[in-house]
């Protein structure tokens, strides 16, 4: 008996028929609803004119070629801030997780065997360290990320520091994205196996060389979907830029309807953008999830020693 019938019942002829009926009669509902609640609607106010339309796709326009200049522009801002803001949170991100994991080590250690005037010490700043880290993750994890640019865009001058527009907008996403980045990890690290650390232990690796060397990279495979919908995150919160004059998609495409009065045509044009990006990093997650699966599967004799030997084994061969 397969799978699928163990599952569920497989409908029957008639099932079938009303399942086919039933769709046919939504999707029909579905488009007569579109047409008389959203096309009906906006055709009777000339949404669909060419006077609005063309300056976005006929090139015959005398106003196509600045507009999709422009657009060309912020785009290439926004892919810019997106790109930048992406390295440093997944760089920060990563460096904040594994201190987080270490400082949790070393409070299960408490320093035994030391003296106690220095053992004290030491655990009273792993304490403290343990508790800044976790106030800055839960503060910044908790602020919307418009008023941390924000604050970010109006703070740092206060001080004399001063950047380029495009690092506070930077700044401000990686300040949110880092700590939300270092949880994805830190919840994955701990999620794994805890014999893998044991293991790592017995054969002399340190916390930090466990963490670095097995489970950091298991992590970074097993929540890979989660890092790359936070990825996808960040590359639309760059349109929280025009909070600080940041010129980038949207706030592009605010000037324009300002010139051209065409609020709608211009915000389809930038959503069908934003999907086209996001979309295709979606696929590039499953592709890498993919060659991942794939490649641990066709490791060889390793994948299919137990799980200990295997640990050991690596471990063993990545000190040397």
């Amino acid at each position: 008996m397969s799978q699928q019938t163990v599952l569920y019942d497989v409908p029957g002829p008639r099932q079938r028929r009303i399942t086919l009926i039933g769709s046919i009669v939504a999707t029909i509902l579905l488009l007569v609803g579109a047409y008389f609640l959203i096309y009906k609607p906006l055709d009777d106010k000339g949404q669909f004119s060419m006077e609005l339309w063309g300056p976005l796709v006929d090139p015959g326009n005398e106003n196509f070629a600045l507009v999709w200049e422009r657009i060309g522009v912020g785009f290439k801002n926004t892919l810019i801030a997106a790109a930048l803001a992406i390295v440093t949170s997944l760089v920060v991100g990563t460096l904040l997780a594994v201190l987080r994991i270490q400082l949790k080590s070393l409070a299960r250690r408490r320093f035994t065997g030391m003296a106690a005037p220095l053992a004290y010490p030491l655990r009273g700043l792993n304490l403290a360290l343990s508790a800044i880290t976790r106030v800055c993750v839960e503060v910044f994890r908790g602020l919307p990320v418009v008023i941390t640019i924000f604050f970010v865009a109006r703070g740092f001058p206060e001080f004399g520091v001063t950047f380029d527009t495009l690092w506070y907008l930077v700044i401000g996403l990686t300040i949110y994205n880092s700590v939300v980045i270092a949880e994805i990890l830190r919840s994955g690290m701990e999620g794994l196996p805890g014999g893998q650390a044991e293991a790592a232990s017995a054969i002399g690796l340190s916390p930090l060389q466990t963490t670095r060397m097995i489970l950091l990279p298991q992590a970074f495979r097993i929540m890979l979907p989660a890092l790359i919908s936070q990825l996808v995150v960040v590359l639309k919160d760059t349109s929280l830029g025009f909070i600080i004059s940041y010129e980038e998609t949207l706030n592009i495409g605010k000037q324009i309807i300002g010139a051209l009065d065409n609020p709608i045509q211009v915000y389809t044009v930038i959503a069908v953008l934003f999907i086209v990006v996001n979309y295709s990093l979606s696929k590039l997650a499953q592709y890498v999830q993919r060659r991942l699966s794939r490649g641990r599967r066709t490791a060889g004799t390793p994948a299919q020693q137990p799980p200990a030997t295997a640990l050991i084994s690596q471990a063993e061969g990545g000190s040397n």
